[in-house]
């Protein structure tokens, strides 16, 4: 189901400000409301001992009463971010066609918690030198799959930071893992937050009988089996991937569950996993 308001979602130009698409829907419009449940979630979370920095996470996007739990280790494990980081954002685009990498070259995004700066520099390096890469603003407009994660990191950030917001099709996943490995390497106070939900409306067993094998996937290092999953954010994933395994981090599953797991029946679930990557 599409839960956004065009007319909202229209007035944001290039380099303007992109404004929240589907607060009030996904995530509370009121920002003591949100902060509040952000938090909670947080607090929630319990994660194992990881050792080394963690570098990125793959978390849930869904509405936060469905995948907020689960998202609340993803971001646990992050926090707290970076003075001054770079948090490269990258997750599947739901609602606008993009043939590979569409990136968001706006002056800041913005959530009931404030705005976000837009780390522009990067996003026009990124386009200039990769072929696979573009910038494609309007895919971003009425997208939640990045939209959704930015709370969470506005809550774990005790300092300024920017975002470079990258939305996936079906791209050359090595051409994207190239662009943004030198970016990624020159600044150890980048992050990587991956957005993806995992498989879709399959009765409750079955859904984690898929999700387990996508999780074992990720976790060995499988890029052919991941890429065959039914992850919707199987493209950035497999990406995150090939980035890991270049710059040797390592995966830890923190937590999965599905819609049955949280607020919904076992009839038809989505599920959900945080994932950590570490560098030693």
């Amino acid at each position: 189901m599409t839960w956004f308001d065009p007319y909202r979602v229209s007035s944001a130009s290039v380099r303007g400000v992109r404004r929240p698409a589907v607060a009030g829907a996904f995530y509370p419009a009121n920002a003591a409301r949100l902060e509040a449940d952000v938090t909670s979630y947080l607090q929630a979370a319990h994660l194992p001992r990881l050792n080394g920095n963690v570098r990125a996470v793959i978390a849930p996007h869904a509405g936060y009463v469905y995948s907020g739990p689960v998202a609340g280790y993803s971001f646990r494990a992050l926090a707290p971010l970076p003075e001054n980081a770079t948090v490269f954002l990258m997750g599947p685009a739901h609602y606008v066609p993009v043939p590979e990498v569409a990136a968001g070259d706006f002056r800041a995004m913005e959530t009931p918690l404030g705005q976000i700066t837009v780390n522009g520099e990067v996003v026009q390096e990124l386009a200039n030198a990769s072929s696979c890469i573009s910038i494609q603003n309007d895919a971003h407009l009425p997208e939640h799959s990045l939209e959704v994660e930015l709370p969470f990191l506005q809550t774990i950030a005790s300092s300024d930071f920017s975002v470079v917001p990258l939305l996936m099709g079906q791209p050359d996943v090595e051409c994207a893992a190239r662009a943004l490995l030198p970016v990624i390497e020159r600044d150890a106070k980048t992050r990587i937050v991956v957005s993806s939900d995992l498989s879709h409306y399959h009765p409750y067993a079955m859904a984690r009988r898929l999700d387990g094998s996508f999780i074992e996937a990720v976790i060995r290092g499988d890029l052919t089996a991941a890429i065959r999953g039914e992850a919707c954010g199987r493209y950035p994933v497999v990406t995150l991937m090939l980035i890991a395994e270049a710059l040797g981090w390592t995966p830890h599953l923190l937590d999965y569950r599905n819609s049955g797991d949280t607020a919904g029946d076992k009839r038809q679930v989505v599920g959900y996993a945080a994932i950590a990557y570490t560098e030693e």
